[in-house]
């Protein structure tokens, strides 16, 4: 291949349309604009959501609760869904990652105390219940948080 033989395909390319370049041009005069009217000025034209007056619909809308700013999205997940690593293996959110068993972390994983733990472990993440944490020492293992 040729760097002085490339060329883009054909109809890819178009030259930009020069408006109000005389009626011939076939956008010439009001330059596809019309005759008068608010939107043919320049400057012309309406905000986003105006509709001519009428009360607009995110004004017609009732407005309810409102989004807390500070929330923070934690994942959940069940004691029961650690069996699947090996007796003494480090839990974390990354190998929880791996795993398959979440997908984003957000802002922090929990362990929650349903199901039952017959694997020893020492699982870091950001919180637990207290359920959880009776079931992962009763099975020998260590709740940490981090």
């Amino acid at each position: 291949m040729n760097l002085s033989v490339l060329k883009p395909n054909e109809g890819s390319k178009h030259s930009r349309t020069r408006k109000g370049r005389g009626h011939a041009s076939g956008l010439g005069k009001t330059s596809g604009r019309g005759h008068k009217g608010q939107k043919a000025r320049s400057g012309g034209g309406v905000r986003p959501g105006f509709e001519g007056g009428q009360m607009p619909l995110y004004r017609r809308l009732p407005k309810r609760g409102f989004t807390n700013i500070n929330s923070k999205e934690i994942v959940a997940i069940n004691v029961d869904r650690l069996n699947i690593f090996e007796d003494g293996t480090e839990v974390t959110v990354d190998t929880l990652k791996e795993a398959g068993i979440i997908k984003n972390p957000k802002d922090g994983v929990k362990i929650l105390g349903n199901g039952d733990l017959n694997k020893k472990l020492t699982v870091k993440v950001n919180q637990f219940s207290k359920k959880a944490v009776e079931k992962i020492e009763a099975a020998g293992g260590k709740a940490e948080v981090i």
